[in-house]
Parts: structure tokens; sequence; C-alpha cells
């Protein structure tokens, strides 16, 4: 049993970080899920301290992921209508069958919310789109630092016990 735990918690580790990039997948949580697998094992001695901090840092790089991106709409000189465009975009994006979904709609939406503003600076609109996705890169890029640092605990904790595992 301690082996299939081992070959799953390591599937999900690494699943985590493609969910990184790939909207679908939630990176961190299911890097962690990874690590929780190794931890349930009967080799590895379950540390809830460690398991519970790492948990709450996947929350929180998960729902800033979500906030991220209107930041940066924000910064790049968007209005308050181009960043609930974001959000309204991002949303329509996790759940529309578009490819790419998540990357287009916050940029779309980011352009269309300016555009209700002010209809006459497109310029202005296109420019707070940019920071739209821009931001959406800089999620993308804290969830695969995160769930990378997971997969470096998985094989850390994995290598300091590995004899365990294969002493039948």
């Amino acid at each position: 049993m301690d082996i299939f735990l081992l070959i799953v918690g390591f599937l999900f580790a690494f699943l985590g970080i493609i969910g990184s990039f790939i909207p679908i997948l939630p990176g961190p949580p299911t890097s962690w899920i990874g690590l929780l697998l190794l931890h349930l094992t009967t080799v590895v001695p379950m540390d809830w301290t460690f398991l519970g901090v790492l948990l709450g840092i996947a929350i929180v790089v998960q729902i800033v992921d979500y906030i991220i991106p209107a930041i940066g709409t924000k910064k790049f000189g968007g209005s308050r209508y181009g960043v609930i465009g974001t959000m309204l975009g991002l949303i329509i994006g996790l759940i529309a069958p578009i490819p790419f979904g998540i990357i287009i709609g916050p940029f779309v939406g980011a352009f269309i919310g300016e555009m209700i503003k002010d209809s006459k600076d497109k310029n202005k609109a296109l420019k707070a789109a940019f920071g739209s996705f821009i931001g959406f890169i800089t999620s993308s890029f804290l969830k695969f630092i995160t769930a990378s640092v997971f997969v470096g605990y998985f094989f850390s904790i994995f290598w300091e016990h590995k004899v365990a595992f294969f002493t039948f």
C-alpha cells in the first residue's frame, strides 16, 4: 500500500506543476495532496503542522491567483470598471468552453470594462487589458514556484525514507 500511495502522491505532485498553467487543475493544492499521500504511508511519520502550513500556503496562493489579474489591471491604469471586467472575464473564461478562456477572459473583460467607462480611449483600455494579462502570467508563475517547492519537499522526504519504502 505504501508503494501505491508513493506513486499516486508522485503523480499528484507533478500534476500540481502542470496545474500551474492549466486552469482546470488547481496547481499548489494538487501538489499538496501529493505530499499528504506521502505522509499517509506507514514509512513517513505524519507531521500535521508541516502539512497544515503548506495547506495554508496552497490555499492563499490559489486565492491570490484570482486577485492578481485585477491588481495588474489597476496598476496599468485600469479603473474600477476594468477591475470588475477582469474578474467577470476570469469567471466567464473559467466556465466558457473556449480554449485558453482563462487567458482571454480577463484580457477581454478588462478591455470591455474600460470601454464601457470611456468608449473613446481604446489605448487606455488596451493598456488595462495588457495589465490583466501580465497579472495572469504573474499568478501562473507564483503557482508554478509554489508547486515546484512542494515537489521538492516531496522528493526530499522520499529521499530521506527511500530505504524503508523498498524494504520488504
